[in-house]
């Protein structure tokens, strides 16, 4: 196993350290930036454009914090990335645009978001862009398909696979019963080998810290926003993943 101490060593900014009081918007150059300023790891999203490009961003479609309301998938990179923020002059970043930006000062963790519908397309160009980087990057995905792909793809691209105890919200209605307790138990990572864990605070200790243990891996936990969440992340985790406030 590789050293994986750059995973745990500083916290990390869920979305970047974005402060919606100040203007600063989730996932934004702006929250990149204040994350860096912090000395901040930082956590984001990537969804697949309509051409195949890796777009920052946590939905599947415009219009919570955008213009628009059109799903990502359909639009090409061109136009999701004119599209304007309500409340920050930002626009939505490419992966490209975001490595740029980091230029290895802090570590990256790059959320892939998936359908679950085996669409390859956003798992091949994160493979493909992040090669050329040089600094400290992990990619991680709450399905198993792009981490395991990953392991083929990227075999020197540190991945992670995130996960929950309880997968009872509406998003998930679409995965059966069995697949929900494969997800939620981790009963993937044999074949996934994923060099760590990030584990919804929530639900700690369940099963993510004997997973971790037994595999040697770094367990993450998110998101981290009361200090008794922060206190179950120091007693069952490497690290948090966190969000309003500054640690």
């Amino acid at each position: 196993m590789p050293d994986l101490s750059w995973i745990t060593a500083r916290p990390v900014a869920h979305r970047g350290l974005h402060d919606a009081a100040r203007g600063i918007v989730e996932n934004t150059a702006t929250a990149f930036q204040a994350a860096i300023a912090g000395n901040f790891a930082i956590e984001c999203d990537l969804q697949v454009s309509g051409d195949g490009e890796a777009m920052v961003h946590h939905d599947d479609a415009l219009g919570r914090l955008t213009e628009g309301s059109a799903t990502l998938v359909s639009l090409p990179a061109a136009e999701i990335a004119a599209v304007r923020f309500k409340a920050s002059p930002d626009r939505i970043l490419r992966l490209g645009e975001l490595l740029d930006l980091v230029a290895g000062r802090v570590t990256l963790l790059l959320e892939l978001k998936s359908r679950f519908d085996g669409d390859p397309r956003l798992t091949r160009r994160v493979a493909e862009i992040a090669a050329t980087y040089r600094g400290p990057v992990a990619a991680m995905s709450f399905d198993p398909k792009p981490v395991e792909a990953l392991r083929r793809l990227a075999p020197a691209l540190c991945r992670g696979i995130v996960a929950q105890r309880d997968y009872s919200h509406p998003d998930w209605d679409g995965l059966p019963a069995a697949e929900k307790r494969r997800l939620a138990f981790l009963l993937h990572v044999p074949v996934t080998r994923p060099h760590f864990i990030a584990y919804a605070v929530r639900d700690l200790p369940t099963v993510a810290p004997a997973v971790a243990k037994l595999w040697g891996v770094p367990l993450l936990t998110w998101t981290v926003r009361t200090k008794e969440e922060r206190a179950r992340a120091a007693r069952y985790a490497d690290q948090m993943i966190f969000e309003g406030f500054r640690p």
